[in-house]
């Protein structure tokens, strides 16, 4: 079932053989209705197991974390069978949407089959692994047979950039700092949609943590799968590597109003101070942002809730060094194994508005959540919260 699951795939495709892959990251253990719980047991039913490590995306419940969560108890039932199917054909319960934190990295090189657009576009982009937006349940399947299609950007031909952004002429405080990633991810996404982009200006100005989140937003606002980031990805030494020797079919040059623009576009709630919830971790925290959290609280209490989307394997030393519940008595909730705006955990309040650091959680949440959103830096967002109203700090936008 799985091998015919695959191959007619790769018949849609067009692509001319199956190849082997290393591992899978696996985003349909998400209920999204029952179909999908019956599809796995179906699975589970006829014997299958997983032929390659296959991690976990998160799932619609938070059994290591603390979070509640409001499933009615038909979907809740139906979403616990569905993780326990998965677990049982030998997935690992990993439940993030950031497995590379929790120690999954293929090699560079590595043909490999992951759902959940983030993690494809950072295995793609940091890890240089090879793999296409895998969508649920062929992600799955292809764990099982071991094989995927090849085609997109499995090929070599196919991850040459034909897009060129140019961030050389902004300030380097701007390239340098946390809060612009996520807007750089927006501009990426709209301007590339599925096509590859390598990204000028960005040397010495990257952490692993801001090129998450510029994957991240990229993904969510486009198709992005890939981009190169000149003099940091190890697929790019520089611009003209990835751009195969050709000049550019288009060339964006970034202007402080151009990212202005951009910016503002991550803000649905409007000129308001209202600040209902917070909510922090797309892609999910990883233990450095948790650290960074943690000493801009310093030991002050929380007006506003902020909710702390991480996973299990950033949970657990922290609950080892008591530092959890010392986050939790200040007020943070910790939301694992799942996120805020995949399962309903935010109440239900008329006329809300949450504030986030993520481009991904900006993108989805009015639609998934019906909270507006104000978009804005950790910092913010943490100082936000200890006011129980937006707080905005200097900032280098221009």
């Amino acid at each position: 079932m799985a091998m015919r699951i695959v191959t007619e795939a790769a018949r849609l495709m067009g692509a001319p053989r199956l190849i082997p892959v290393a591992s899978a990251h696996i985003d349909g253990a998400l209920y999204h209705g029952d179909s999908g719980t019956l599809f796995a047991e179906k699975l589970v039913e006829g014997g299958a197991r997983v032929g390659v490590r296959a991690t976990l995306n998160v799932g619609s419940l938070s059994p290591a974390g603390c979070a509640a969560i409001r499933l009615p108890p038909h979907q809740r039932d139906m979403a616990a069978r569905m993780m326990r199917a998965y677990e049982t054909m030998g997935c690992e319960p990993s439940w993030t949407c950031a497995p590379y934190q929790a120690g999954h990295r293929p090699a560079q090189g590595t043909d490999v089959a992951w759902g959940e657009s983030n993690a494809v576009v950072f295995c793609n982009s940091v890890l240089g692994a090879r793999t296409n937006r895998y969508g649920d349940f062929l992600d799955i399947a292809c764990a099982i047979a071991g094989v995927a299609p090849d085609y997109g950007l499995h090929r070599p031909e196919n991850r040459v950039a034909t897009l060129l952004i140019d961030a050389s002429g902004l300030s380097r405080d701007l390239r340098a700092s946390d809060v612009f990633y996520p807007v750089l991810g927006t501009i990426l996404g709209r301007a590339a949609g599925t096509a590859v982009a390598v990204i000028e200006g960005l040397q010495g100005c990257t952490t692993e943590d801001r090129l998450k989140a510029l994957g991240a937003a990229s993904a969510s606002a486009g198709g992005v799968g890939l981009f190169h980031v000149a003099g940091v990805t190890p697929e790019a030494p520089d611009a003209a590597t990835v751009l195969a020797g050709e000049p550019p079919r288009e060339t964006l040059t970034l202007t402080p109003a151009f990212v202005q623009q951009a910016l503002s576009g991550l803000s649905t709630a409007g000129k308001t101070d209202r600040i209902d919830a917070v909510a922090i971790g797309s892609p999910h925290l990883s233990p450095a942002e948790i650290d960074e959290v943690e000493r801009r609280l310093a030991g002050r209490k929380l007006k506003a809730p902020l909710y702390a989307n991480t996973g299990r394997h950033v949970l657990r030393p922290l609950e080892a060094q008591g530092r959890r519940t010392a986050l939790e008595q200040a007020g943070v909730i910790f939301v694992v194994d799942t996120c805020v705006v995949v399962t309903p955990i935010l109440p239900e309040i008329e006329g809300a508005v949450l504030m986030t650091n993520s481009g991904k959680f900006a993108h989805y949440a009015p639609g998934t959540t019906g909270y507006a959103v104000t978009y804005g830096s950790l910092g913010e967002c943490v100082e936000s919260a200890v006011a129980g109203r937006l707080v905005r700090e200097r900032q280098a936008w221009s």
